[in-house]
């Protein structure tokens, strides 16, 4: 059973929905505006992206518990699996990928908001507010299939358009082979994060 949500506890999910929507919203008006690629494929582009689709991910679970608590998007499962993968995408970031490319004004604000303050955000939410009893170390394993699924639609599209969002992931750069080790390696990294975030809550149940 879900716990009742306190004022605190709703006032957080606001803030992180608010911060996340604003966030997507005003990186897809960056996308489509900068030039790069004409409407359509800038709009392929943006949903290409690991973090854009996190980020709804995080968005969604936030207004779901705000306004249907019952949901999917609102269970603690669906909530620890979604802190698991933007913590993903922040360390990811901000070890690799940060220093490839220097933001500015707007850009500046969204890149900081997706990859930094939404997901330490988040996770402090999930560590304060979200039900652990529930969770189980066999849900790790469900909680790969969205990862998975992405990265295999990212290698089609990237056959398809010659576009991979990531360098770590540019088939067309780097090779089959190497693609493919730092694929396993990413999916490693998801397995070991669920494992991590469910032995925190174990560890949370017997204080």
């Amino acid at each position: 059973m879900e716990k009742r949500q306190t004022l605190p506890h709703k006032i957080s999910l606001a803030i992180i929905a608010l911060l996340a929507w604003f966030a997507l919203i005003a990186q897809f008006y960056l996308t489509i505006t900068n030039g790069l690629a004409q409407v359509p494929v800038a709009i392929l582009r943006y949903f290409c992206y690991f973090t854009i689709t996190t980020n709804i991910l995080v968005a969604i679970c936030c207004t779901a518990s705000l306004l249907a608590p019952g949901s999917f998007f609102a269970r603690s499962k669906t909530l620890t699996a979604t802190a698991g993968y933007i913590m993903i995408v922040g360390i990811v970031y901000n070890l690799i990928l940060r220093f490839i490319w220097e933001p500015q004004g707007l850009q500046m604000v969204v890149d900081e908001l997706l990859h930094l303050i939404i997901p330490v955000l988040f996770v402090i939410y999930w560590m304060v507010f979200v039900p652990k009893v529930q969770l189980k170390w066999a849900d790790a394993f469900p909680w790969l299939i969205y990862p998975a699924a992405y990265t295999a639609i990212i290698f089609i599209l990237g056959a398809i358009t010659g576009y991979y969002p990531y360098p770590f992931i540019d088939a067309g750069q780097l090779g089959i082979e190497k693609t493919a080790i730092n694929s396993v390696g990413l999916f490693f990294a998801f397995l070991a994060m669920s494992m991590l975030l469910i032995g925190i809550s174990k560890l949370m149940k017997t204080k």
